[in-house]
């Protein structure tokens, strides 16, 4: 009898979108943020904050994204509830995106894909965020085993915060570094709409990375919307003919609204986004 085998991470995330539509809530519980929930900034509040902010989401949204530094804050505590909140968030069928931004070589990548992927740690996430920059080859050598079990990883590529210009823009045969990443991450999808994915800013003049928009098999992560300026309603103004490929993110424009607003503001959100996408 053939075994079922688990749907690869580009099949599962399309699957996802068209139920839930393409918004990605991060959960971001930094300390004035759980602050303004009336939570106390400590294990018990980032708990609670968390689990509401997968509740809410839950049904509205097809993937949810934990910024992990702010768990890895309270030390292996705050793993426990990392590793709470991903897991419902995983019954819940969203898909999870862990922004924990690893990247080396060899075993010691393989140890972080474990971490996130592997059965025995407690964590769960459908893919992770990662730095290319000790060589996406490096990155897919040891990724290889996880592809099959459905997991997908998202490459910083064009990122918004102005102190990556310089290395991103820098030159590379002949293209800025962000497009050579770019072009790489398209090769190792090969035909399908594939498991490595990209970063891009929504900030950004893309056509200035030279990110050539052409290219449609790279899943991506879009940040910069709300809270660092970039409109929902400008969706398909700024990623043009992948904007269908998008996970589109955002995370204090919806969490400030309090745990007593936050449907109601993913739902708004959802809408903007409707209208960016002419759907």
């Amino acid at each position: 009898m053939r075994r079922n085998l688990p749907k690869l991470f580009g099949a599962k995330l399309i699957d996802a979108q068209d139920a839930f539509g393409q918004l990605c809530v991060g959960i971001d519980p930094h300390s004035v943020l759980l602050q303004s929930w009336g939570l106390t900034d400590s294990v018990t509040g980032l708990r609670e904050f968390s689990l509401r902010v997968v509740e809410a989401s839950a049904g509205l949204v097809s993937v949810i994204k934990p910024q992990v530094s702010f768990f890895e804050r309270f030390g292996a505590k705050g793993y426990e509830v990392l590793a709470e909140a991903t897991q419902l968030a995983h019954s819940k069928g969203l898909v999870v995106i862990a922004d924990a931004k690893r990247g080396d070589i060899g075993t010691t990548m393989d140890a972080y894909l474990d971490a996130w992927f592997g059965e025995e740690s407690g964590l769960f996430a459908d893919a992770i965020t990662v730095s290319p920059y000790l060589g996406l080859g490096a990155t897919s050598e040891v990724f290889e085993r996880w592809i099959a079990m459905g997991k997908g990883i998202y490459s910083l590529v064009a990122t918004s915060n102005p102190q990556g210009e310089s290395v991103q823009r820098a030159t590379i045969h002949g293209h800025s570094l962000a497009a050579d990443q770019w072009a790489q991450l398209s090769t190792l999808n090969g035909t399908k709409f594939g498991p490595y994915g990209a970063v891009l800013g929504a900030t950004l003049d893309l056509a200035s990375f030279e990110i050539d928009q052409s290219i449609l098999n790279v899943p991506i992560l879009a940040p910069g919307f709300g809270a660092q300026g970039a409109l929902l309603g400008d969706a398909s103004k700024i990623y043009g003919d992948m904007s269908n490929n998008v996970a589109y993110s955002v995370s204090r424009s919806v969490l400030q609204a309090g745990p007593n607003g936050i449907v109601d503001a993913i739902e708004i959100a959802n809408r903007e986004l409707a209208v960016g996408l002419n759907k």
